[in-house]
C-alpha cells in the first residue's frame, strides 16, 4: 500500500475549503498528475457524486472515475476509484482553524493481488507526486 498524508492552512473558512475541495474536478488546478478532470454527476455534490479524472502516473495516463463513499458536509469526503488491479482512496477532512481553516488530506493507493510487489516503488512515486499535490493545494487553498 502506497500513502500519502498531508496538511495544509488555509485562509478559506471552514466550509470554503470543504466545498472546494468536495468538489474532486478541482484537483485538475492543483494536481499537477491530473490532466482532465469533470462531474460525472449531477446536482449538489455529496454521497455518491462522481468525478472522471485523467492522470498521469507510472509515465502512462489513465482514466478513473472517483466516487463520494461517505460525505459530511463541511467537514468530511471520502473519494473512491476502483480499477482491476488497485483502489484509490482519498480522505478529506476539513477543520476551522482561527479566520481559516486546515485541510488533513490523506490519499491511499492499494494494489491487488501480485501488484502488491510494487508497493515499495509506487510509494516512492506517490511521495513524489503527493508532495507536489499538497504545493498545489497550499496554493490553490490561499488565494
Amino acid at each position: 500500500m502506497a500513502r500519502y498524508v498531508t496538511s495544509i492552512e488555509s485562509t478559506l473558512s471552514r466550509a470554503n475549503a470543504f466545498a472546494y475541495m468536495a468538489d474532486f474536478s478541482n484537483a485538475l488546478h492543483w494536481d499537477p498528475s491530473v490532466v482532465a478532470a469533470s462531474r460525472s454527476s449531477d446536482g449538489a455534490v455529496r454521497n455518491g457524486s462522481t468525478f472522471d479524472l485523467v492522470v498521469t502516473f507510472g509515465g502512462r495516463k489513465l482514466s478513473m472515475r472517483y466516487a463520494i463513499v461517505s460525505y459530511e458536509e463541511s467537514q468530511l469526503v471520502v473519494l473512491e476509484a476502483r480499477q482491476s488491479s488497485f483502489t484509490s482512496r482519498d480522505t478529506i477532512t476539513v477543520a476551522s482553524a482561527g479566520e481559516g481553516s486546515t485541510v488533513h488530506y490523506d490519499a491511499v493507493l492499494e494494489f491487488k493481488g501480485p501488484g502488491r510487489a510494487l508497493d515499495p516503488i509506487m510509494q516512492l512515486i506517490f511521495n513524489r507526486t503527493g508532495v507536489k499535490a499538497a504545493a498545489g493545494m497550499r496554493a490553490a487553498l490561499n488565494p
